[in-house]
């Protein structure tokens, strides 16, 4: 389905910040070191929490969610940290995340986001570490009006390919759950109809970045739509960049060496 002109939606992105192929997207501006702590361990729950308060927050400053919308979570052995429902991210502590394991039962206190359910399918179908689901502008405009996000850049090879379009299914049911792990087949992003985005990755920093990728990717279509007919890279095209990549050795840490 063709895609046209969407308007004027715009995300705002970090100051500096550019689509990194090799991992996580970095900004040329430093961030504070009190901004987002730093996880020492895959079992560092306190760690964790705070990353996860300190990332919701990034999502009303990087334009990818508005009031409480959005959601984001932490797989740590047979529990996840999950985000609470209906709080505002500038009154989110660290102490208002929530645990709960793998079938959905809470282990603790707090309401849980309504999208556990999405979250743990993800979790269960593929090797997540951590998620975020967002309503950003530029791929729900898209949503309403596409089945796929289409090679518009080479930088979409860093979630998989073209990105689905997952049908509109209802906030926090099961079917959204299944729709979305349908879309993510092969994939590490996803787009869900008429609502939002989910991505996926090793860590928190890597999913959320796949999600600041999959805003860009989306506004680089539109504004290539208002121009005209876009020109879509072709699996061949893709297949070279992945094979680039990986002779590039893009996202390994360079002179690392074994069990260091």
């Amino acid at each position: 389905m063709a895609s046209p002109d969407c308007g004027h939606l715009s995300v705002r992105y970090p100051a500096g910040w550019i689509p990194n192929l090799a991992g996580p997207a970095r900004s040329t501006r430093s961030r504070p070191p009190s901004t987002i702590r730093g996880v020492n361990r895959d079992d560092d729950h306190a760690g964790h929490r705070e990353q996860l308060v300190s990332y919701s927050n990034r999502l009303l400053a990087d334009g990818l969610a508005v009031g409480s919308a959005g959601n984001m979570s932490v797989r740590i052995a047979d529990e996840v940290l999950i985000t609470p429902s209906g709080i505002p991210y500038p009154d989110l502590d660290p102490a208002d995340i929530c645990v709960v394991d793998m079938a959905g039962a809470p282990r603790g206190s707090g309401e849980p986001s309504s999208e556990t359910p999405m979250h743990l399918a993800v979790y269960a179908a593929t090797p997540a570490r951590a998620v975020v689901h967002t309503h950003s502008p530029e791929v729900v405009a898209l949503s309403a009006v596409c089945d796929e996000l289409p090679a518009i850049h080479y930088a979409i090879t860093g979630l998989g390919g073209p990105v689905r379009v997952a049908r509109y299914t209802r906030f926090g049911s099961d079917g959204l759950a299944a729709a979305a792990v349908t879309a993510l087949a092969d994939r590490t992003a996803a787009i869900l109809g008429n609502h939002g985005a989910i991505s996926y990755g090793a860590s928190l920093a890597q999913a959320y970045d796949r999600a600041l990728l999959l805003e860009w990717l989306a506004q680089v279509h539109r504004l290539a739509c208002s121009r005209g007919e876009p020109r879509i890279l072709t699996g061949p095209e893709l297949e070279e960049v992945t094979a680039e990549m990986r002779r590039r050795r893009y996202g390994e840490r360079r002179g690392s060496r074994p069990g260091g």
